[in-house]
C-alpha cells in the first residue's frame, strides 16, 4: 500500500506566504530549509487525473506520486491547491509552496520563470472536436471529411483553452505559422481542461485543446469526440520548482531516477492514463465529485445524523470510510460489523438489531459517538480537542485513552491536548516500560493504531471539505 501525503491546507489560496511573511519575493528556500522545517509543500490542482476523491478514496496521478516522494524523503508532504496554471506559478514565486506537483508542459516561456524536473511524461497537444451528429451511421471517409485535419483549417475558428495553459502559447505560434488568425478564448479562472472537453462534447463550444493522454481518456467517455488532430510536436511534461531551489531540484531528479527503477511508478501512470474502462466507470459514477457526484450512497443519512451530534457530515463520512470503505457488509477479524464497524454488544446497546442494515448501523454508530462525546465532555472542555479524544476512543476504547492521559499528566504533558501530548503516550502503551506502570489500568495497547486513526480521519476530512459542500 502506497503511503499518502499526511497533511493538506484547507484554503485554496492564502493572503500571505506560508513561510516568508508578506515579502513580495521570498527569501531563498531550498532542501536544507525544507528538511529543517520537516515538510515539503506541494502546489497542485484538482482534476480527474491529478487529484480527486472517488467513492470516498483520495486519488490522482500527482497525488500518488507525492506519496512515493514522501516515502523517499521521509518528511511530510503537504498539499495546497491552485485554481489554474497561472496561480500555481504565482503561488510558487510568492513562497506559498516549494514545488508544483502537476504535469506542466515544458515551454521556453515557462523556463524563464521555472526550473523543471527531468521529464516525467511525453505528450502532444491535440485538437478536441466533435464528430458529426450522425457519425455512427457514416462511413469513415465521410466522418474524416467533416473533421479538421489540417491546421490551415483552423483559420477563423474560435478555440477555448484553459487559462494559463501552454495551449494558448501553442495556438498563438500556430496562428503565426499558418498566417491566419485563430481566435483564442481563455476560460474563466478555475475552469479545467476536462470541463472544456465536456463542453465540446455537449455542444456548448466547438473546440478546445488538450494533452493527448488526457484527451484520449476523455474520449473514451465522450465517444462523440475526436482527438486525433495533433497541433504540436511531442512535448515534455514535468514538475517545477523555483530556479533558486537548486538542491531541491537535484533531490527531485534523484527521486525520479530511483522511482523509475520500481514498478509502482509505472503502475500509477497506467492506472490514470491507460486504463480506459476504469476511467469511464469512474468519470460516469455518481460518486465522482468533479462531475457532480457524492461521497457515498449514504450522504443524506450522514447529513441528518451528524447534525444530531453537531458534527460536520464529511467528518462522519471520513470515519465510516476509514472503518468500512462504505461496505455495509464489512466484518473485521475481531468481529466488528457493518458500515461503522460496531462490535455486536455495542451495536445492540445502541439500537442496531441488524448491524448490516446501513440505516440501523449509522444511527447506532452516531449514538455511540454521542455517548463518547458526553463521556469526554466531563473532562475535555475544548470542543476541538474533545473531538480528537472521541475519535481515538472510537478506535481504541476510552479506557486506553485514559491510561495515556494519566501517563501524560505524570510526565508533565497536557492530558487535555491530543497532538504532541496524549498521543505520544498512546504510542508508549505498546512498551512494557510504560504499560506496566501504576498509572496504567488497561495494560498493553497497540498505540500506533489509534494515533494513525485520528490523523487519517482528520486528513481525509480535510480532503472531503475541498470537494464536497
Amino acid at each position: 500500500m502506497l503511503k499518502r501525503p499526511a497533511h493538506i491546507i484547507l484554503a485554496l489560496t492564502m493572503g500571505s506566504s506560508l513561510f516568508f511573511g508578506c515579502h513580495s519575493r521570498p527569501e531563498v528556500i531550498d532542501m536544507p530549509q525544507i528538511t529543517e522545517r520537516g515538510e515539503l509543500v506541494a502546489i497542485t490542482g484538482y482534476s480527474p487525473f491529478s487529484y480527486f476523491v472517488y467513492r470516498g478514496e483520495v486519488m490522482g496521478y500527482d497525488y500518488e506520486l507525492l506519496g512515493l516522494l514522501e516515502d523517499y524523503l521521509d518528511i511530510t508532504v503537504r498539499i495546497v491547491l491552485a485554481h489554474d496554471f497561472d496561480e500555481m506559478i504565482r503561488m510558487l514565486e510568492q513562497g506559498k509552496g516549494d514545488l508544483i506537483a502537476y504535469g506542466l508542459t515544458v515551454t521556453t516561456e515557462r523556463r524563464e520563470r521555472l526550473a523543471f524536473t527531468d521529464p516525467m511524461n511525453m505528450t502532444r497537444q491535440v485538437l478536441v472536436q466533435r464528430r458529426p451528429d450522425n457519425w455512427r451511421r457514416m462511413m469513415l471517409h465521410q466522418i474524416e471529411n467533416e473533421l479538421i485535419r489540417n491546421p490551415l483549417e483552423l483559420s477563423g475558428k474560435t478555440i477555448h483553452v484553459r487559462r494559463g495553459s501552454a495551449y494558448n502559447e501553442r495556438l498563438r505560434n500556430l496562428s503565426r505559422e499558418i498566417g491566419a488568425e485563430i481566435h483564442i478564448l481563455e476560460a474563466d479562472i478555475g475552469v479545467t481542461t476536462e470541463q472544456l472537453i465536456r463542453k465540446v462534447a455537449e455542444k456548448q463550444i466547438d473546440y478546445t485543446v488538450a494533452d493527448e493522454n488526457i484527451a484520449a481518456m476523455q474520449s473514451a467517455y465522450y465517444q462523440n469526440l475526436d482527438v486525433s488532430t495533433a497541433i504540436s510536436l511531442p512535448q515534455q511534461t514535468a514538475w517545477a520548482v523555483r530556479p533558486s531551489s537548486e538542491l531541491l531540484l537535484d533531490t527531485l531528479n534523484a527521486w525520479l531516477q530511483n522511482a523509475r527503477k520500481h514498478v509502482d511508478y509505472y503502475v500509477i501512470y497506467n492506472k490514470y492514463y491507460e486504463n480506459r474502462r476504469t476511467f469511464r466507470l469512474r468519470y460516469g459514477s455518481e460518486f465522482f465529485p468533479i462531475t457532480g457526484g457524492t461521497i457515498s450512497p449514504y450522504d443524506s443519512l450522514l447529513k441528518e445524523q451528524s447534525a444530531l451530534i453537531n458534527w460536520d457530515w464529511r467528518l462522519l463520512a471520513a470515519l465510516i470510510y476509514r472503518e468500512s470503505r462504505f461496505d455495509p457488509h464489512a466484518r473485521s477479524w475481531a468481529g466488528a460489523e457493518g458500515l461503522m464497524q460496531l462490535m455486536p454488544p455495542t451495536a445492540k446497546a445502541f439500537g442496531a438489531e441488524n448491524p448490516f442494515d446501513p440505516i440501523q448501523n449509522i444511527i447506532a454508530g452516531v449514538r455511540f459517538l454521542e455517548w463518547l462525546d458526553n463521556y469526554w465532555a466531563k473532562e475535555i472542555m475544548d470542543e476541538n480537542q474533545r473531538l480528537h479524544f472521541i475519535i481515538a476512543s472510537y478506535n481504541a476504547g476510552q479506557g486506553h485513552v485514559q491510561d495515556a492521559r494519566r501517563l501524560a499528566k505524570a510526565e508533565g504533558a497536557d492530558p487535555d491536548i491530543w497532538f504532541d501530548n496524549v498521543e505520544k503516550y498512546m504510542l508508549k502503551k505498546s512498551n512494557p516500560e510504560y504499560y506496566l506502570r501504576e498509572e496504567v489500568i488497561y495494560g498493553y495497547a497497540a498505540g500506533e493504531e489509534p494515533v494513525t486513526y485520528v490523523q487519517t480521519i482528520l486528513n481525509l476530512h480535510a480532503h472531503y471539505k475541498l470537494f464536497f459542500d
